[in-house]
């Protein structure tokens, strides 16, 4: 069963991912002008890529993430990829956002700033995966909370100082 969400999970985060790739080359195209900008044919192609395509994937790919985390371990590298993950849907409502912007015929950037902004997604992915590929030696282990050492204690079990070997 964990391949399987595993593999769901990995394929919905790719089709998210393209979609954070290709909006803004839409947006590049759209400020070039030509028959990219043309509404008739931009907003249809960039609502279906947004709403229908992007948008769900990433439901898809946090909903499925959120069910992974139960089975496994909490570390460093999970939260760390946690944040990862809350700025790739903060780049995702960003486009958004940017997307009714250019609905309501606002357009504040220049085609430079959409290429600039064009390779945050790749960093924001390659981010996460050297932190999946790499999660047993990322960063280690998170410290345990104070509750387990506060009950270890009201139990009974003091703990003494270590001993040094040269003392036995």
């Amino acid at each position: 069963m964990y391949f399987w969400l595993k593999l769901l999970h990995i394929g919905a985060v790719m089709v998210w991912f393209c979609g954070l790739f290709f909006l803004p080359r839409l947006f590049v195209a759209r400020h070039r002008g030509g028959r990219d900008a043309d509404p008739a044919y931009f907003n249809p192609v960039a609502n279906l890529l947004f709403f229908r395509i992007a948008t769900p994937a990433g439901l898809v790919a946090i909903a499925l993430g959120m069910v992974l985390i139960a089975m496994v371990p909490f570390g460093a590298w999970l939260a760390a990829k946690l944040l990862v993950v809350m700025a790739a849907v903060l780049l995702h409502l960003y486009f958004g956002l940017h997307l009714y912007a250019l609905g309501q015929g606002q357009d504040r950037h220049s085609a430079r700033f959409y290429r600039i902004v064009g390779w945050l997604p790749l960093l924001l992915l390659l981010a996460l995966a050297a932190l999946t590929g790499a999660k047993p030696h990322t960063f280690g282990d998170l410290p345990p909370p104070p509750l387990a050492a506060t009950e270890a204690h009201a139990a009974g079990g003091a703990s003494s100082p270590p001993s040094s070997p040269a003392a036995l």
